[in-house]
């Protein structure tokens, strides 16, 4: 088989991931964005969590031309990214239990805030107990996961239940057990992944969503521009000027 025509085959399942997500989560993409429009109009700060891959649809929401100002990155040191080595231990940290409950305990999360936690498989201890404490501190939480894990997994943390089972809104990224997309008689393992695509796409059309109901408001969304334009940085700096005490990334 040529590379063109597995490349086609990828583009094809992406395209028909994001046609299914579009179709199916219509009203929990509004119920998000509109999650999110409701914390900044109430005053409220906004933040993304992801860990090992989950983490780069996290990182693409936050300082992002054309993206809400307000949103910032939850990090947590070894498991944000695959930049720890070995890149094994952001796995493992993955299911330590309590370690979500002392990185909120030294977070700026507070009640009236939105979180939104990415994990493909929403069965790891870290973002299971992220969820449960943040609400438990008043903090609104929007899930991105795909359900069927929940159905075709154990979990992993002591409760016996999925990210999903602890939010206020659920985004359901329609990805199989697996995360990949191909396969070959010739290849002994599936490939082709396409989960940070399609979560990528879940998170902006959130976005996006939100920046509208704040226009609906007549509130002028708090969106930042690209550096690359001319007056782009300045109209971040005004920006940041304006909700500084609500933006953590740049101090």
């Amino acid at each position: 088989m040529s590379d063109g025509k597995l490349a086609d085959q990828f583009f094809d399942a992406a395209i028909d991931l994001l046609r299914r997500v579009r179709d199916e989560e219509t009203e929990s993409i509004t119920a998000a964005g509109t999650l999110l429009a409701d914390t900044v109009t109430e005053g409220g700060r906004l933040f993304a969590f992801g860990a090992g891959h989950s983490s780069l649809a996290a990182q693409d929401v936050v300082y992002r031309a054309g993206g809400l100002a307000l949103m910032n990155l939850l990090t947590v040191p070894g498991v944000v990214g695959v930049d720890v080595l070995p890149a094994t231990l952001g796995s493992a940290l993955e299911r330590v239990d309590g370690l979500a409950s002392v990185v909120l305990e030294c977070s700026p999360l507070r009640a009236g805030d939105a979180l939104v936690i990415i994990s493909l498989s929403g069965r790891n201890a870290l973002p299971v107990e992220m969820a449960m404490k943040a609400r438990e501190l008043g903090v609104k939480v929007i899930g991105v996961t795909s359900v069927a894990y929940a159905t075709r997994t154990s979990s992993r943390h002591v409760s016996g239940t999925y990210l999903r089972d602890h939010c206020d809104v659920v985004l359901d990224s329609k990805i199989a057990v697996g995360d990949a997309t191909l396969a070959l008689d010739s290849v002994p393992a599936p490939f082709a992944p396409a989960s940070t695509v399609v979560t990528s796409a879940i998170l902006q059309s959130v976005m996006a969503t939100a920046a509208g109901a704040l226009a609906d408001r007549g509130i002028e969304p708090p969106l930042l521009r690209s550096g690359n334009v001319d007056g782009g940085h300045e109209w971040n700096a005004q920006v940041m000027k304006e909700y500084g005490d609500r933006i953590f990334y740049q101090q």
